[in-house]
């Protein structure tokens, strides 16, 4: 639907958004049961061309470490609880990480993220992940972010002091679900997290994974707690059912319900950047429609557990719809 043509009232509405008014629980899930999703998606598009207009903002990170986790999440291949298949080593090498930065900087992107399985690390650990930082930013201009689970005041601040510039902790579902995810943690110890990297300087990314079982309430939810947390990065990820997980029977969502929460994503969360990330390969070549629906980011590249849909074709899907893209490197 062309954004000319949405009703008057998705029309005032999107004015009104766009001018700092806010919506609230009740009338996000009124508006999902109100308009036809097509409308819903255009409104959601049009908000985001008047506040970010055709820029789209892209991210990659590496499998930093990975496997033998001690938390029970019960959607991950990397958890020690579950019995899967899924590699495990203890730290990349410089040398990987590198080329792989290097190759996403290559394709304009900007972000570029170490992502570890485990409760935490230690210090002697960042101290050694301290090395491949500085190796990143001596040959690259990537901008550097870390995924190290739970921090301390102490960890917060020397991520900091290695050039990271951005934390990402996903709240992962609705504080009403959360224990339904999860049990070896709570959802206020990543609150905690994302309030202590907050406190060290770093920028926030926070978001979730939607199809976990949760009710469209709850991804309502979400978004709103999100909101609260004031967090600008906002990656969803659509669940892949992974063998010997917990959730390795749970049906995907459709893709029109996929679209309809990104839309309300952007709705309740105007000023953020709502990042397409793992499972949207799921949705094939609907998986575009995310990024007519509201969303301006993506992770790009293969994920951590999950295989993506390759740079150079995200590169010219992005191109398609018309995003403006970083120029890319030369040399």
């Amino acid at each position: 639907m062309s954004r000319n043509l949405l009703p008057p009232s998705l029309s005032r509405l999107v004015g009104a958004i766009a001018r700092g008014e806010a919506l609230d629980a009740d009338a996000a899930a009124a508006l999902a049961a109100q308009h036809p999703p097509e409308e819903l998606w255009a409104a959601a598009d049009e908000l985001r061309r008047l506040l970010h207009g055709e820029r789209l903002d892209l991210c990659s990170i590496v499998n930093a470490r990975a496997g033998r986790c001690s938390e029970n999440c019960r959607f991950c291949a990397q958890s020690a609880h579950h019995p899967t298949k899924v590699a495990h080593y203890d730290m990349v090498s410089e040398e990987e990480a590198l080329a792989l930065a290097r190759e996403n900087e290559a394709y304009g992107v900007e972000r570029f993220s170490l992502v570890t399985a485990g409760r935490s690390v230690s210090l002697a650990d960042l101290d050694r992940f301290a090395r491949i930082y500085e190796t990143l930013q001596r040959h690259t201009v990537l901008s550097l972010c870390a995924s190290m689970g739970f921090l301390t005041a102490e960890k917060a601040a020397r991520l900091k002091a290695m050039g990271v510039t951005r934390y990402h902790c996903n709240l992962e579902t609705a504080r009403s679900y959360f224990p339904e995810v999860c049990t070896s943690h709570c959802w206020d110890d990543k609150v905690d997290t994302i309030n202590l990297a907050r406190e060290a300087g770093l920028e926030i990314c926070s978001g979730g994974i939607i199809g976990m079982g949760e009710s469209a309430g709850q991804r309502i939810e979400l978004a709103l707690q999100l909101r609260q947390l004031e967090v600008r990065s906002i990656p969803l990820n659509i669940l892949t059912p992974i063998a010997d997980t917990p959730f390795a029977d749970l049906v995907p969502l459709a893709a029109e319900e996929v679209l309809v929460t990104v839309a309300l994503f952007r709705l309740i969360n105007p000023q953020a950047i709502i990042r397409i990330a793992g499972g949207r390969n799921l949705l094939g070549d609907r998986q575009e429609l995310c990024f007519t629906s509201g969303a301006n980011g993506a992770i790009v590249g293969n994920y951590l557990t999950t295989a993506g849909n390759g740079l150079a074709a995200d590169l010219a899907m992005f191109e398609r719809l018309g995003f403006a893209l970083r120029k890319r490197p030369q040399g």
